[in-house]
């Protein structure tokens, strides 16, 4: 989920700031803390001989049932993926949403949203 829709559904900018220091920061659940280190782990497989120790697998399992963890983790490799897309192909974050194509993708799809809840 990107910040602005994240801000749109209530979340607080401290909290959205702090992501990067989630170690540190006060404002975040320890599921929340076992889904950021499970996100990092499987985001960083180069930084360490087992990429996802069985300590951060098994902290996040306590937290998340089999079809929680099944989404987090493809979550994860989603984000992974458009991220190394965007790197791949020197695609600066947010430009598309600029263009006239993702304008009139994003208030088609807010329309919908609109009629869905409407119905």
């Amino acid at each position: 989920m990107h910040a602005r829709d994240l801000r749109r559904s209530g979340e607080t900018d401290e909290r959205l700031f702090a992501v990067a220091a989630w170690r540190d920061a006060p404002y975040f659940s320890d599921a929340e803390r076992a889904a950021l280190a499970l996100t990092e782990a499987v985001t960083r497989l180069s930084d360490r001989a087992d990429a996802v120790p069985d300590e951060i697998w098994n902290e996040a399992a306590r937290h998340y049932d089999e079809p929680a963890l099944a989404s987090l983790v493809l979550a994860i490799a989603t984000i992974n993926v458009w991220n190394r897309l965007n790197a791949a192909t020197r695609q600066v974050a947010g430009e598309w949403a600029k263009s006239p194509e993702a304008r009139a993708w994003m208030e088609s799809r807010s329309g919908r949203t609109e009629t869905a809840a409407v119905s």
